[in-house]
């Protein structure tokens, strides 16, 4: 993400340029014409969507929502900057955003980082309940979890459609991702485009410019922020159509805890804390 421009030159500052003709041609442009299409830029298509999506939003003042047009910034002018360089990056931090303090947490931030602290907390006692079998089930749940489910059905074939799969192994692949502990394939795949769709902007679910913690991690545990960015999952509507993945989505925390009831009987506290800890981590 760091490699892409991370202040383009707004349009307000780049308008088209037009060709000069004479008055009396019959092709040529009037003043109102020409900005007519400075202000009105042709609608673009997102690669990840099959439908057409206007450059254009609301904004504060007029500079603005020509900026926003231009896909550049948000739908508001940023916030004062006071952030430097992120290390080995050309982007910019315009501004550090106040996770952990300074708002109110929903049920489903609070229940985000109590899974990811209690993660943590079973880690310590991996040591303790070392098993080869352990560790060849925590490797094992890596790869179906983490290669076939998270990285190839989530990302490659359920975000970007990189290739086709038949149902039966489309939705075998994306049960595995279910069972990863990070989100339920609707919401995890809305969110992947709209970072493509916004990438690296003041609009990006997990944007660099507002620190690096926060696009890193610290974004997981504020998920209003992508509904006041982006909105709703309204990019999904080839997976929505889909019983499978909405019964996936209504019924998405009961799967990681079957799986970890399921490692408890088959191998006890070992299978439990070596396969859980691979799980959340992969």
């Amino acid at each position: 993400m760091g490699l892409l421009q991370a202040n383009p030159k707004p349009f307000l500052l780049a308008p088209r340029r037009l060709p000069i003709r004479s008055s009396t041609h019959p092709t040529s442009f009037s003043n109102r014409q020409k900005l007519n299409l400075n202000l009105h830029p042709p609608i673009q298509h997102n690669a990840l969507r099959k439908f057409a999506v206007p450059n254009s939003l609301p904004g504060k003042n007029r500079t603005s929502r020509l900026n926003a047009a231009a896909g550049f910034v948000g739908a508001s002018e940023p916030e004062a900057t006071s952030g430097g360089r992120i290390l080995l990056s050309d982007v910019v931090v315009k501004r550090k955003r106040r996770v952990f303090s300074g708002r109110k947490w929903s049920s489903l931030d609070i229940g985000t980082a109590g899974v990811v602290l209690a993660m943590h907390l079973l880690s310590l006692l991996a040591p303790f309940y070392f098993s080869w079998s352990a560790l060849w089930v925590a490797v094992s749940l890596y790869v179906v979890t983490g290669l076939f489910g998270i990285t190839l059905s989530f990302h490659r074939n359920l975000s970007h459609r990189s290739f086709k799969l038949s149902k039966w192994l489309e939705y075998l692949f994306a049960y595995c991702g279910t069972l990863a502990l990070q989100g339920n394939p609707i919401d995890w795949v809305s969110t992947h485009r709209y970072h493509h769709q916004y990438c690296d902007s003041e609009r990006d679910p997990h944007s660099p410019l507002e620190g690096f913690w926060f696009s890193h991690t610290s974004w997981l545990f504020d998920t209003d922020s992508i509904v006041q960015r982006c909105g709703g999952p309204n990019n999904v509507g080839d997976l929505q159509k889909q019983p499978f993945y909405r019964f996936l989505q209504s019924t998405y925390i009961a799967h990681p805890i079957a799986l970890a009831v399921l490692l408890y009987a088959l191998g006890g506290v070992p299978f439990l804390v070596w396969g859980m800890i691979f799980v959340i981590f992969s």
